[in-house]
């Protein structure tokens, strides 16, 4: 097991550690001299590393997803850990556990298959469960789907990230198909375990995360739409109408065409889907987010550009915060009060309520209202009688 992990890495510390190169920059510093820029990772987690000095003679001896030894010092850049690299040594495969290097999902990848199956197996429709069983039982497509990340970076981007996010989905369909009763749970449960099956395709997850040819060509909507459709060709009784409705699922649940859906969702379960795959995946951005390792005393996240803002650090923010205490009532001993005969003893105000709502100036409850006159104090009533002597 290798040490430390990116987790592990403390400030201001000199550390020896092996990680997997995610990508490299060769850079130019104002002098002419060159320097190294690289992404560095573990299943911990990722750090920015640059290597100022002798990198002609490194530069060349490593590549992207080739794994490295290094010797580097640990610091905190503008709320940011960096690692400035001293030496730098290429690693064989052999030299390695491929476990400490590439980001997993908590959850065993068979458990969360076996959940799947189970939701399947719950789906009522005969042609919508037919046609995902169809699609499961390819050793294929089950094997990738197991381990395939749900994205490259942004969100459920781990190992077996894809079934992951696909599980919880499932969950947020349940629950808000009972809530829309105008919902179709089956085809809607459909929608959320095909609408990324493409992805299995799309990515290059061997070592680090990345796009394949397939990928960058054609994108993982229409990869899906093939792979679906392929296996619907097979089930020859399968209803046309219903094959559009899943298409259309899988095309549309971007939600935008900006986003690059062809067609926004253009019935419910399509919409709903839409709004769930979202709520899912910004959820696990912002738990990566706040999960990841900040030396700052900051209440703040750095900025996120998939959210773009910033998020708090609740639990930093209410443990720093100081609460004032509440002071106790103080009891003080009844005092006898002077009066004088001339000066009116006022009442004190009563207790506010709460307000009622105003009513239209026009409504007939509005016009109806008298005002009562104002009760007059002991020195108003002197000063009328005076005012009455002198008429």
């Amino acid at each position: 097991m290798k040490s430390p992990y990116v987790s592990d890495l403390v400030p201001n510390e000199v550390v020896t550690a092996q990680f997997l190169v995610l990508s490299k920059e060769i850079r130019q510093k104002k002098s002419g001299e060159l320097y190294l820029l690289l992404q560095l990772a573990d299943r911990t987690g990722e750090i920015e590393a640059r290597m100022w000095d002798n990198v002609a003679e490194v530069m060349n001896t490593f590549d992207r997803d080739d794994f490295v030894k290094v010797k580097a010092l640990m610091q905190v850049y503008q709320n940011r850990c960096q690692l400035t690299v001293h030496r730098l040594r290429r690693l064989e495969d052999h030299e390695v556990d491929f476990a400490d290097f590439f980001p997993c999902s908590e959850r065993n990848p068979e458990e969360m298959f076996s959940e799947l199956k189970e939701t399947i197996v719950e789906i009522r429709n005969p042609h919508l469960r037919m046609l995902l069983e169809a699609i499961f039982a390819d050793p294929r497509v089950a094997s990738a789907y197991k381990i395939a990340p749900a994205a490259k970076s942004i969100h459920h981007a781990c190992r077996g990230g894809l079934i992951e996010h696909v599980l919880s989905l499932c969950k947020l369909c349940k629950f808000t198909a009972s809530h829309y009763k105008n919902v179709d749970l089956d085809l809607l449960l459909t929608g959320a375990i095909l609408h990324d099956i493409g992805k299995i395709e799309e990515l290059s997850y061997s070592r680090s995360f990345n796009y394949s040819a397939d990928g960058q060509l054609l994108g993982h909507i229409v990869i899906g739409l093939r792979l679906v459709g392929s296996k619907i060709d097979q089930l020859p009784s399968f209803p046309a109408k219903l094959r559009t409705l899943i298409e259309h699922m899988i095309i549309s649940h971007h939600g935008e065409l900006e986003f690059g859906s062809p067609k926004a969702p253009a019935f419910p379960e399509a919409l709903l889907l839409h709004y769930l795959d979202n709520l899912d995946s910004k959820m696990e951005t912002a738990r990566n987010a706040l999960k990841r390792e900040d030396h700052s005393d900051s209440e703040f996240t750095g900025w996120i550009a998939p959210l773009e803002r910033t998020l708090l650090r609740k639990e930093r923010y209410l443990g720093t915060q100081e609460s004032t205490p509440t002071p106790a009532p103080v009891e003080h001993a009844a005092q006898p009060v002077a009066r004088r005969s001339d000066v009116p003893v006022t009442q004190p105000p009563p207790a506010p309520g709460p307000p009622k709502p105003e009513k239209p100036a026009d409504s007939p409850e509005a016009k109806t209202q008298t005002k009562r006159p104002t009760p007059m104090t002991l020195f108003g009533e002197k000063l009328q009688a005076v005012l009455e002597s002198r008429k």
